[in-house]
């Protein structure tokens, strides 16, 4: 007589293994460090990415601004006179009240 229980085994482990899926994965997914934080990584990530093209333009424009800095002497001038204030010794300032 055959033996019972690796027949039973047979049947009933599938359709275990089933149920547990069907339990266990909507549970792992749903949880708080399931699939709501993959996608608050995927905004967080797309953030970053956004700040790091804004930063390389920054880069690209500060690199061209050093470039004209070190080849331009009227760039040197205009940024002393702009950002800093200052006139020539030749020159005289007049300031007006408002």
């Amino acid at each position: 007589m055959p033996d019972p229980l690796p027949d039973l085994v047979q049947r009933t482990l599938p359709i275990a293994m089933l149920c547990l899926a069907v339990i266990a994965v909507p549970l792992l997914v749903l949880e708080p460090a399931g699939l709501p934080r993959l996608r608050g990584l995927e905004k967080e990530l797309q953030d970053v990415n956004t700040e790091n093209a804004e930063l390389r333009r920054d880069v690209a424009r500060l690199r061209v601004e050093v470039e004209e800095l070190r080849d331009d002497p009227a760039a040197v001038e205009r940024i002393a006179r702009d950002q800093l204030g200052m006139v020539r010794r030749s020159e005289v300032v007049f300031q007006f009240g408002k």
